[in-house]
């Protein structure tokens, strides 16, 4: 590299008068220095690039400032520069860059002036500069400091000079010398401003761009998850709709007579699809509504020993028809937990129905144990077990084992996935092992919390009972009593109407709110069943319209409704009703609630 010396040596000899001596001196000492300054930008655009392009880990702001001690400290001869840099709400300065090739035997910087003893100050690393001290020393004729200072931080650091006194026998000289070094040291304290300006920006726009990048992909990944689940999810809703329409149009089909037998199975064939179609839903709105943090837990004291053998009883039919033993082993030393008992409950069936389905002869258990401050829930089973490649796709949604034994289409597929994230609200996890050939074991690990929180009322559907089985349309009224059923949808109107009436009801039917208030004015029912989407009005506020009427003010209301969202129930419940049903309509709940609020009337 080429190496220019700092000022034109003293001793050169130049025939002419003093006054062309100083002038060629000035120009040559102004040459000097527009050539530093434009040697030390040249090195600061190429330390920019090496850092925006390809920064090395460590690299930034550091490297700025050392080319810049390196640079000045190349073509003084007669000085040492340093930079001290300033933390946020510091008093002193700490130095931290010096040349890599520091000058030998230089004076030590002076401070003097406002203060009767002079201080002394040595650059070297670590060394600690109060502010008000560099401040003084910038304000010294000439001056050794300089204020390194951006737009947004402010003051960030100074750049410091310790000088070598230069002989000369003309004082013309020693003021040229002075003066082009104090520019010089100007001008590059501005240029390392300007760089490390320019650093901090294009860092945040690369930063900016990173994110930008980042969520690009999040992106992606979220609308090839989209289209996997909308994939998916029309799959498992298609399979189990493909049943019911195809068994219901060959019912209906013209010159098909089934036998009684075969007519039977069919309606079977429909009902246990409507029942998979339904469970998928249910698993769909469940999933959704843990992502979305949207599911609310109903904490409660959970009797552990009742709760435990009504799971059983659920899953006692399906077991006896494969010909399966079921296993209850539960710890004495625990007899209540602090959990959601209807989700609880909900974790178990699904590991239990998932034992069942993969076990063809011999036992399926549920073992409750405690240890420490976890209580773990282990169903367990003699089936054909699970391979360890298997095992590891577990808990994705829609993943179904391979197995001969199984129909894909039982199940579906989000059971495993909504149990172990149930789990996780609860403060717990889900384990599993097994080999094929050697039975599973899922255990559910829970915290044994004793301490009794905030208790929701649960509803009808978190009691145990199995409304799945068959019920018989018998009457249980001995009279009649006038129901009002205001309904919309055709199909649903004549499935209620029908039920209720061979109940023993007498069911008038509005299909919106203006033949309600018609027949309201003409009877006054013992309980009023309300859609709550209607066509022209919305079924929330007919409730408030009837809660404001003193003549209907006292008449039950249940509304039911596809609404079947986090807080639906509550909305209701808040805007007068009694009771709140979701679709599609279980008719046995609907009678008993029914039953109830024409007894509290007659």
């Amino acid at each position: 590299m080429q190496q220019y010396s700092s000022l034109p040596e003293q001793n050169s000899q130049v025939d002419a008068t003093p006054t062309v001596l100083t002038t060629i001196q000035q120009l040559r000492a102004e040459l000097w220095l527009e050539r530093s300054l434009n040697r030390l930008q040249n090195r600061l655009n190429d330390c920019l690039v090496n850092l925006t392009s390809n920064q090395p880990p460590g690299a930034g702001e550091a490297e700025i400032f050392q080319t810049v001690v390196n640079e000045l400290n190349s073509v003084l001869n007669n000085g040492k520069v340093a930079i001290a840099l300033v933390e946020p709400q510091k008093t002193v300065g700490k130095v931290c860059f010096i040349p890599t090739s520091p000058p030998q035997n230089l004076p030590s910087l002076v401070l003097k002036g406002m203060v009767k003893k002079k201080k002394k100050f040595r650059l070297r690393l670590a060394e600690e500069i109060e502010i008000d001290d560099l401040q003084l020393l910038e304000q010294q004729q000439p001056p050794s400091a300089w204020q390194l200072a951006t737009d947004l931080d402010g003051v960030i650091g100074w750049l410091i000079i310790i000088r070598t006194p230069v002989e000369s026998d003309s004082n013309s000289f020693k003021d040229t010398c002075v003066q082009i070094t104090s520019q010089l040291l100007t001008r590059a304290a501005q240029q390392c401003v300007t760089t490390i300006t320019q650093f901090r920006k294009i860092q945040s726009l690369q930063q900016r761009c990173q994110q930008l990048e980042t969520i690009n992909q999040e992106l992606e990944r979220t609308n090839q998850l989209k289209n996997q689940f909308l994939a998916n999810t029309s799959h498992e809703i298609r399979t189990p709709l493909s049943s019911i329409t195809g068994f219901t149009h060959l019912l209906l089909a013209q010159g098909y007579d089934p036998s009684k037998e075969r007519h039977q199975e069919y309606l079977s064939i429909i009902q246990s699809s409507s029942k998979h179609l339904l469970a998928l839903i249910n698993d769909i709105l469940d999933l959704s509504k843990i992502e979305a943090n949207q599911l609310e837990m109903q904490w409660e004291k959970v009797d552990l020993q009742t709760l435990c053998r009504n799971v059983l009883i659920l899953v006692k039919e399906k077991a006896a028809n494969k010909g399966l033993k079921l296993s209850l082993e539960l710890d004495p030393n625990v007899n209540t937990l602090l959990a959601d008992s209807l989700r609880l409950k909900q974790m178990l069936l699904n590991l239990l129905f998932n034992a069942l389905k993969f076990t063809t002869n011999g036992t399926v258990g549920l073992q409750v144990k405690s240890n420490n401050s976890w209580i773990y829930f282990t169903v367990w089973d003699t089936g054909t077990g699970i391979s360890k490649k298997h095992q590891a796709e577990l808990f994705q949604p829609y993943f179904q084992i391979p197995n001969s034994v199984v129909s894909q289409n039982e199940g579906t597929g989000l059971g495993l996935v909504v149990t172990r994230k149930l789990a996780e609200l609860h403060g717990g996890s889900v384990e599993v092992e097994s080999e094929l050939g050697g039975g599973s074991r899922f255990t559910i690990v829970l915290p044994l919390r004793q301490e009794e929180g905030e208790v929701e009322g649960v509803g009808e559907d978190a009691k145990g009972e199995d409304r799945s089985r068959p019920f018989q349309l018998v009457s249980i009224n001995n009279h009649s009593t006038n129901i009002l059923l205001v309904e919309d949808d055709s199909h649903n109107a004549q499935l209620m109407q029908v039920y209720l009436e061979r109940l023993g009801y007498q069911v008038n039917l509005a299909n919106n709110s203006e033949q309600m208030w018609k027949i309201l004015d003409q009877q006054k029912p013992a309980v009023i069943l309300l859609d709550i989407k209607l066509p022209t009005e919305n079924g929330l506020a007919i409730v408030q319209q009837l809660r404001e009427h003193e003549q209907y003010r006292s008449i039950p209301i249940i509304v039911q409704t596809a609404m079947a969202m986090k807080g639906d129930r509550e909305i209701c419940l808040a805007a007068g009703v009694n009771e709140y049903i979701s679709k599609p309509i279980d008719l046995p709940l609907l009678g008993s609630l029914v039953a109830k609020y024409t007894k509290q009337t007659t």
